[in-house]
């Protein structure tokens, strides 16, 4: 993935994707033709990204992926209509709610491991409000992005969290050394 920042109008035209795809997917029409060869070099290239939804300030579905596979432009048009429609937490969105969403995009450098001892060495290693943090314990996973440190800006708390969102008990990352990786995103909204 390239890690140069995306201009005002690339940003734009993903925001731009996303909420034509996700008007398309809930209205059950197909997804807009998409041309990659008409796209700036920086949304034709592989990249990962998350796409959060909020109606009225209240999460509404957030999906992405951790790792680049697709054009970053084909990957926020997936994430987009995954989260509105396939987000396990909420029911799909409906069409008449679509004029009341808000899209954030949230395109992801490449994870990095995070090495760490103890516990307590794992906290001061993390970066409030810059890292995400994926946390892998088996074949269970899970990440926090960091925009996530807004509303848990403790780290402790944080790594609590993240692991009942694993699947795990809160105080498995005191308990146990987990694999931890952490990566930082490019967010922008409408």
């Amino acid at each position: 993935m390239n890690t140069t920042r995306l201009s005002e109008d690339e940003r734009k035209l993903l925001l731009r994707l996303a909420r034509e795809s996700i008007e398309a997917a809930v209205n059950e029409h197909p997804l807009p033709a998409l041309n990659l060869e008409d796209l700036p070099t920086a949304l034709r290239e592989n990249g990962a990204s998350f796409v959060t939804l909020t109606e009225d300030g209240e999460l509404r579905g957030c999906i992405g992926a951790l790792e680049a596979y697709q054009p970053l432009a084909e990957d926020v048009r997936e994430h987009a209509v995954a989260a509105a429609q396939e987000d396990f937490r909420f029911y799909p969105v409906r069409p008449k709610e679509v004029p009341h969403i808000q899209i954030e995009i949230s395109r992801l450098t490449p994870p990095q491991p995070l090495e760490y001892d103890t516990p307590e060495d794992l906290i001061s290693r993390l970066r409030p409000g810059v890292d995400g943090v994926i946390l892998r314990d088996g074949l269970r996973r899970a990440t926090f992005l960091p925009q996530v440190w807004e509303k848990l800006p403790g780290p402790a708390e944080f790594l609590s969290h993240l692991c009942a969102k694993m699947g795990a008990a809160e105080n498995t990352w005191r308990k146990k050394h987990l694999i931890v990786q952490i990566y930082q995103v490019e967010e922008f909204h409408e």
